[in-house]
């Protein structure tokens, strides 16, 4: 009986987009190669790095629904190559020993990288040794792509859109270990996707009424309050879907207020595309997820935040393609749901038929195709003038 192929993904809970990329890959390898994979999801920031790695998957909401300017700057400063180099060389200075214990506690066959700021320390681990499995990254933001993504002794990096493989060129990356995938969603939401009328049916909304969904993040997060008031305040011919996570204080206020047009309010969910599928207009931030998702649901956008740096280019990535717009405002937004209304059903199909351009359905399976072709591949052999270099860089530091 063949040995398993052992997958290592390599991410952190800095938000949930990079767990949940693993986990879509993981389930697609599952399908499709059952008790042949055997596969390990690492938070390396929690598990295996020191003050202050450590405490990013504590900190980061913090910081970008608090400190979001202060984000922003830090993540402009950190993007350049040179800098985003000696950054990740002093992270695996100080967390070395720890790097090399998980490399040693967690054999693979191939590792994937889910996670920009863990890419280069994990590299620079992997090459301590005599040979290492072949490295693979899957760049889970949409367009705005750090300096940090990009290594360019990876055999394979994984990107979703053109931008961000233009962006990796002039990282230095060799285009041919270069691939345009699109993000990964995992394979539930696409076979969870039904038609409208059936969507609609099975969650007792309104049959015939055109239908907002607007929703803030698994933590009820941003101006969505404020947001809701706004579009009932215009007394439109619409029901309105708020998802308030897991804001259970939110989701009972919201629960309580007198609404204008029929409302349903939710907590967290777990069948986000039967609400997506139900839905002709979303109201939401640009996290690339969440991007991803609509555009594959066909399901046109109003964006109404964004963390500066890292999702600006989502916001570019939605206008132009013409899946949505961009309104910072409840007003903006209240406005832009009432201008669309007005369209009519054929304004409103032109606009899900715009967003499903911009879908890439396939992504994940692409992606689990490219992960296991690695891992059936030998192990590589470590050049001895690379690990020595590697060695002086690392003592110097000390």
């Amino acid at each position: 009986m063949k040995a398993k192929k052992r997958i290592l993904f390599l991410m952190s809970d800095t938000g949930g987009g990079h767990r949940a990329a693993a986990e879509a890959i993981r389930d697609a390898l599952m399908m499709q190669h059952g008790d042949a994979v055997s596969v390990r999801i690492v938070d390396v920031f929690k598990d295996y790095s020191t003050f202050p790695f450590k405490y990013f998957p504590d900190f980061y909401p913090w910081i970008v629904n608090s400190s979001k300017t202060s984000y922003g700057w830090s993540f402009k400063l950190s993007n350049t190559r040179n800098r985003a180099r000696v950054i990740a060389r002093g992270m695996y200075v100080t967390a070395e020993s720890k790097l090399k214990r998980m490399v040693r506690e967690h054999p693979a066959d191939v590792v994937v990288c889910v996670h920009s700021i863990v890419t280069r320390p994990a590299m620079h681990a992997l090459m301590a040794g005599q040979t290492r499995p072949p490295f693979v990254v899957v760049v889970t933001d949409l367009v705005s792509t750090h300096y940090f993504w990009y290594d360019k002794r990876a055999e394979r990096t994984l990107v979703p859109t053109p931008l961000a493989f233009e962006r990796g060129v002039l990282a230095g990356l060799d285009p041919a270990r270069l691939r345009i995938t699109g993000l990964p969603v995992h394979p539930q939401f696409t076979q969870a996707l039904t038609d409208q009328a059936t969507a609609r049916a099975e969650l007792g909304w309104n049959p015939d009424l055109p239908a907002i969904l607007v929703i803030g993040g698994g933590d009820g997060l941003g101006p969505l309050e404020k947001t809701a008031r706004a579009i009932n305040s215009r007394k439109l011919r619409c029901q309105l879907a708020v998802i308030a996570g897991r804001n259970e204080a939110l989701k009972a206020k919201l629960a309580s207020r007198r609404w204008k047009q029929p409302t349903y309010i939710y907590g967290f969910v777990d069948d986000m595309p039967r609400l997506m599928a139900a839905a002709d207009i979303l109201v939401t931030k640009a996290g690339p997820a969440t991007i991803s998702e609509a555009c594959i649901a066909g399901l046109p956008m109003i964006l109404y935040d964004a963390i500066p740096g890292q999702e600006s280019g989502n916001v570019d990535h939605v206008v132009n393609g013409g899946a949505g717009v961009f309104e910072p405002t409840p007003r903006g937004v209240a406005d832009a749901v009432a201008s669309w209304l007005a369209e009519g059903p054929e304004g409103l199909a032109h606009r899900r038929e715009q967003a499903r351009q911009l879908g890439h359905p396939n992504a994940v399976w692409e992606i689990a195709d490219e992960v296991w072709a690695h891992a059936n591949q030998p192990r590589i052999p470590v050049k001895r003038k690379m690990a020595a270099r590697l060695a002086s860089i690392v003592g110097a530091g000390s």
